[in-house]
């Protein structure tokens, strides 16, 4: 098996072992961390329709993770996809119309990022272990409202390491600020800001490069590592589900070998449809990979006119993990398209940081031509969560209501019938006031934990303990600061 290390999309670093690269989480010059080549799967897809969600983990991560043993690959799938998921089968392929639905929000946390961050605090402490790493990891995360809870219940009092979460504290829904704010663990810490999720990503990425910041940091035992997305630890484990995706259609019978799909993804940070990306240069079939924004539709644009643009107002919908006008991981795609010209991607994000936009050449855009950019409007969102639960008794949240609403316009446009996996992100529970709303009409003197039973009688699925362990849960975090002050803010809560 071909040895795969890692460099910075920005040319800062090369050489990078993965256990290396999951541990710094961003390179030293900024850059996102890439594999020197995406491997191809080693056994044929028909043997994947055979294997379990853990195998086939297994069978894909392996190709990526060639520094880890067997043993502690193994070990860290085995702890991570677990009974904290509530069906067996981790991922569930849900047949909904003549179409299916990608179910990723089986994790403790009731959202996708319960798929990479099960696994995540596992591969870091292996991955310490294997670095002989001698200071104790804090983990400094940005989120718009899924992250943050998924990678505190992860890291929450692992040994050698703490985190520290920031979200926008007027952009995440009420039950996504609950949960973190409960959050329990004495190594975890939640700060609100105030201003947006970009804020609080451009605020984490600049203390990353901080080298001042970080002479202080090894001075007082700490080195930092992150849970976004743009580490490699996060990305990889989310290629996984693509691959379990198309083998369990195969298994039904639904596509023959070599049929071709469509994945349409609910699109914020880039990261979810770009482990897709992954999957297809891997060898899975897919054709097309639907790029679905929600009003800050900075990616539809993008794909439609190959211009990045993110000065623009920000919009705050029902759809918050998707309200992002900077997505990080589509620097890895830039680098891509360049031909891993890191000095092209460097100059196209120096660009982005210095005048909030870049432009991509034809050439780089005919290499993102696996890409369709869609998007839906708040109302084409509740229209379709209504439409889909009157006609098939479904209920989607709505991310997943922006992807079925694109999906539904291309294919009105197209007449394409090619079979589609539409991904879900979130269980409908997170946004329940939003989702009633949307098949019942306006809501009024409830609270989320009245409106998650009316739900409840309405879906006929139960409320996820998740959601009803909220309801008593004590308040632990409560600390909040200007967009200005995150650096300040965490040298406070180290200590330093």
């Amino acid at each position: 098996m071909k040895t795969i290390t890692y460099q910075s999309t920005r040319g800062g670093e090369s050489g990078v072992t993965a256990s290396q690269a999951i541990l710094k989480g961003i390179a030293g010059d900024g850059g996102l961390f890439m594999p020197d080549s995406i491997p191809t799967l080693d056994i044929p897809l028909e043997s994947f329709a055979e294997l379990s969600y853990q195998e086939t983990a297994y069978e894909v991560m392996k190709l990526y993770l060639t520094d880890f043993t067997e043993e502690e690959l193994k070990e860290c799938i085995r702890g991570a996809y677990d009974s904290k998921f509530d069906t067996e089968e981790i991922a569930p392929l849900v047949k909904v119309g003549g179409d299916y639905v990608l179910e990723l929000f089986h994790g403790n946390t009731i959202a996708f990022k319960d798929m990479a961050l099960s696994i995540l605090p596992r591969l870091m402490t292996a991955a310490a272990a294997k670095n002989r790493a001698d200071k104790e990891i804090v983990i400094l995360t940005a989120t718009s409202g899924d992250t943050g809870k998924a990678a505190l219940a992860g890291f929450a009092d692992v040994a050698g390491t703490r985190i520290i979460v920031f979200y926008p504290r007027d952009g995440v829904s009420r039950i996504q600020k609950l949960q973190m704010v409960t959050q329990k663990g004495d190594n975890t810490a939640v700060v609100a800001i105030h201003g947006n999720f970009d804020d609080a990503q451009t605020g984490v990425k600049k203390i990353f490069s901080d080298k001042e910041f970080g002479k202080r940091l090894d001075e007082g035992g700490f080195r930092l590592s992150s849970a976004n997305s743009i580490n490699i630890g996060r990305l990889i484990p989310q290629v996984v589900y693509y691959v379990y995706a198309y083998a369990r259609l195969l298994a039904r019978g639904a596509v023959k070998s070599g049929e071709k799909i469509h994945v349409v993804v609910p699109t914020g940070n880039f990261g979810n449809i770009l482990a897709g990306y992954f999957a297809k240069q891997m060898g899975v079939p897919i054709d097309k990979l639907i790029c679905a924004s929600n009003d800050n539709k900075v990616l539809y644009d993008f794909f439609t006119t190959g211009v990045y643009d993110k000065n623009r107002e920000f919009v705050l919908t029902m759809s918050p993990s998707m309200d992002i006008l900077v997505s990080s991981n589509l620097e890895r795609l830039i680098y891509l398209s360049t031909g891993s010209d890191a000095a092209r991607t460097a100059g196209l994000m120096k660009e982005l940081a210095q005048t909030g936009r870049y432009t991509v050449t034809k050439k780089m855009r005919s290499c993102m031509k696996d890409f369709i950019g869609g998007y839906a409007t708040e109302q084409q969102d509740a229209d379709i969560i209504r439409h889909i639960y009157k006609k098939r008794g479904y209920v989607m949240d709505p991310h997943t209501g922006v992807a079925a609403a694109v999906w539904k316009e291309y294919c009105e446009k197209t007449g394409d019938e090619t079979t589609a996996v539409i991904v879900s992100t979130a269980s409908p529970y997170k946004f329940s006031k939003d989702v009633l709303e949307a098949i019942q009409g306006p809501i009024e003197d409830k609270n989320e934990f009245e409106i998650a039973a009316e739900l409840e009688r309405v879906s006929q699925i139960p409320v996820p303990a998740a959601v009803r362990e909220l309801e008593t849960a004590q308040i632990r975090h409560t600390r909040e600061c200007d967009v200005e002050d995150m650096e300040k803010t965490v040298a406070e809560i180290l200590g330093i």
